[in-house]
């Protein structure tokens, strides 16, 4: 996406993955993540959910003077996803993965295919990484729901992870799951098995559901 180096700085339109619609100033554009300002807070968003982007027809003026200030960036590296979590780890952020739905916490891992999120709601998440639609840092002196540092303190987890996903899940194996927020019924159940990339889960009632872990984006353990 090196062609839209020239839109940097100015007002853009997007279409993410999930029929959303995001508006602000194009920051700056890395090898696979942009970088937009929305008035409010910078969102990194990596190109694997940018559907389309152009010039804002109707721009605001409460946009046009941001300040272009990046609190996760290295002016002397471009912009990257890993880059970007690996800076993100341990600090508080908003993450957008689906269903219209943030996720507030902060990245304690990340690993080769997904990456361990402590929410103050969900605890610890898993996270595939291709289907993170956006990340934002929150600012330095503000805290998810306003908790304070004791009662959401930043610790890495301490359970032991394992290089991808699904050696990850197979560690879990047993345990009461809930896949996508549990956004379905279906979605509930007991871990009863991971191999080749399928999920086996029984439900409430005792039927077998089998979902693709690769249309999986957050794995969390209630």
């Amino acid at each position: 996406m090196n062609n839209l180096y020239s839109l940097i700085g100015k007002q853009v339109e997007l279409e993410v993955s999930g029929n959303v619609l995001l508006e602000g100033i194009l920051v700056d554009v890395g090898s696979d993540m942009l970088v937009v300002y929305n008035g409010k807070k910078y969102l990194y968003i990596p190109h694997l959910h940018i559907h389309n982007i152009k010039l804002c027809a109707d721009p605001r003026t409460e946009l046009a003077n941001a300040t272009t200030e990046l609190p996760l960036y290295d002016e002397d590296n471009m912009i990257s996803y890993r880059k970007t979590l690996i800076n993100a780890k341990g600090r508080f952020v908003e993450i957008y993965v689906a269903e219209n739905q943030s996720i507030h916490g902060y990245i304690t891992a990340i690993l080769n295919d997904y990456f361990t999120f402590y929410s103050p709601v969900y605890k610890t998440m898993f996270i595939s990484l291709n289907h993170l639609k956006w990340l934002a840092p929150y600012q330095t002196n503000i805290t998810p729901y306003t908790l304070s540092n004791e009662v959401l303190p930043v610790k890495p987890t301490d359970i032991p992870l394992q290089r991808s996903l699904e050696e990850q899940l197979k560690r879990f194996e047993g345990k009461l799951t809930v896949l996508d927020l549990g956004n379905h019924p279906l979605k509930v159940g007991l871990l009863k098995q991971v191999q080749n990339n399928i999920i086996e889960l029984v439900t409430a009632n005792g039927e077998s559901v089998f979902w693709k872990l690769t249309h999986v984006k957050t794995i969390h353990f209630p």
